[in-house]
């Protein structure tokens, strides 16, 4: 007598091949950007043990230091009284590469096979991350060789982003595109969780292993990419998805031009003519200048600027503050800037779920963007009052901050990457999201430079400088945020006039 079909192999079978090997490239392509943030986590962790206040650390008995000498305890050349400009500038170092590699990368996405283009990405951040460590076992003290490392390790981290979003965008169509990728995104805040946790562990003794060991597990993870990375659903034979014309899309956004805030005025028959041609020839890759003219790219560019400031100053700088401020170890101080990333994740996905059902990117981001101001106010003069209310206030300013970066970069960037006007030639995805994420990365590079040349003024300036980019950026989206209004307007005016019709007369 056979028994039944096991209860977990009738689960398997009730996903097809497509859905498996989707839900396989969305985890991968999680796992890999998390590395790449994970990476980039050990500096802000490590900046509180390059200079400590060494009249609170006892020396050990076998020390040789002299007993007046105050700095014995720190790591040259950031002992000295302007270290936070110092390791400010170790920061920007990577943050400008970063910025200014972004608007080339995107160019090579399009261009290169990006299996490869992601594999020597995490092989070479790997690198760059493990060499910053081992400046102490080779008892390395030159500023030049941790400003030069990080640029070099900005440079390739370039590879990552516009690299998995054109992976994921191949993969997935625009239909609940806010949520999945809201929940993919969380591979942002995961990576930089883990950075922190693995560099906590050796912060207080060996520090250089906070870096050794994120940059050997990024490495391995490239060699995992190199192996196992599919590019295209059609290169295993599984089906294309829809990124324009699926009924979830004409239900949104019915025929009025103007019910999509993005689209051009009057719709292009041609595309729709030759749709079978450009499915047979190879789209060519879109220009820099022609991805700009996009719709929406440039407003939300300029928004994801002032937007990653905030997120990139927290980011580099939390630790410290916290440390600063509470007076917890450097290790305490880590573990609860984390807090701040566990918000971002809540506040991706909810972004996410809230674009989706509303078809409003710009108002979803704009709301987020307004919230978050007082927030951060608050943090800053009660969120130290007790560890339960820092606790509470850190993860609302995560998902307050974190969760307009998360649409843009993902949600939008694939939207407009996959935009209409571009009649079907998905080639500008790598393109459209450089240029999101390049400009959102000169924010991230000015974030934590003048926290690094404010903070000595006051932490309070520091929190100033975050609310005022939260308001310029939330006044950024304004054309876009009433557009989108206006064809709510125009859609709900519609239903309005169909159940009149539909009603009838006494």
């Amino acid at each position: 007598m056979r028994s039944s079909l096991a209860p977990g192999i009738w689960l398997l079978r009730t996903f097809s091949r497509d859905s498996w090997y989707r839900g396989f490239i969305l985890l991968l392509t999680f796992l890999i950007y998390a590395c790449f943030h994970m990476s980039r986590k050990p500096i802000s962790v490590v900046k509180s043990r390059l200079h400590q206040n060494c009249s609170e650390i006892i020396q050990p008995p076998n020390a040789t230091h002299d007993p007046n000498d105050t700095t014995w305890c720190n790591w040259a050349p950031f002992d000295q009284d302007n270290y936070k400009e110092l390791l400010g500038g170790v920061d920007n170092a990577f943050l400008v590469a970063y910025a200014i590699g972004m608007f080339i990368s995107g160019v090579f996405g399009e261009r290169l096979p990006l299996r490869y283009y992601l594999t020597a990405g995490l092989l070479l951040s790997g690198l760059f991350t493990a060499l910053i460590g081992l400046a102490y076992f080779w008892n390395i003290h030159a500023l030049w060789y941790f400003v030069l490392i990080q640029i070099c390790n900005g440079l390739v981290q370039t590879t990552g982003w516009p690299s998995v979003v054109t992976c994921v965008g191949n993969w997935f169509g625009k239909g609940k595109r806010g949520f999945i990728m809201g929940i993919w995104n969380s591979h942002t805040s995961v990576g930089n969780i883990l950075g922190t946790l693995i560099a906590g562990v050796w912060v207080d003794g060996p520090w250089g292993l906070s870096f050794v060991v994120p940059g050997i597990i990024t490495a391995a993870m490239g060699v995992f990419t190199f192996l196992f990375l599919i590019e295209y659903p059609e290169d295993v034979d599984c089906s294309p998805p829809q990124h324009h014309g699926g009924p979830e899309e004409n239900q949104n956004n019915p025929e009025d031009p103007g019910s999509n805030p993005y689209s051009h005025q009057e719709r292009s028959l041609e595309a729709v003519a030759g749709s079978s041609k450009e499915l047979s020839a190879e789209p060519a890759a879109i220009s820099f200048w022609g991805a700009l003219m996009i719709p929406g790219v440039i407003e939300f560019s300029l928004c994801l600027l002032f937007a990653k400031l905030v997120s990139y100053t927290f980011l580099y700088w939390l630790p410290l503050y916290i440390s600063n401020v509470a007076h917890f170890s450097a290790k305490e101080a880590g573990d609860l800037s984390t807090l701040f990333d566990v918000g971002g994740i809540m506040g991706g996905i909810l972004a996410g779920i809230i674009s989706d059902y509303t078809n409003g990117r710009a108002t979803t981001c704009c709301v987020m963007l307004i919230l978050a101001a007082p927030m951060l106010f608050l943090y800053n003069h009660f969120g130290q009052n007790g560890i339960t209310i820092s606790i509470v206030m850190l993860i609302i300013c995560g998902a307050l901050v974190n969760g307009p970066y998360s649409l843009i970069t993902t949600a939008v960037s694939a939207d407009l990457g996959t935009h209409k006007s571009l009649k079907g030639n998905a080639k500008a995805l790598s393109t459209v999201t450089a240029i999101i994420d390049g400009t959102g990365s000169i924010g991230a590079a000015l974030g934590p430079l003048l926290a690094g040349l404010i903070s000595p003024t006051g932490w309070n300036n520091v929190f100033y400088m975050l609310i005022s980019a939260d308001v310029l950026a939330c006044l950024l989206l304004c054309r876009l945020v009433y557009k989108e209004i206006v064809a709510w307007k125009s859609v709900l005016s519609k239903d309005t006039g169909s159940c009149l019709a539909l009603t009838p007369t006494r």
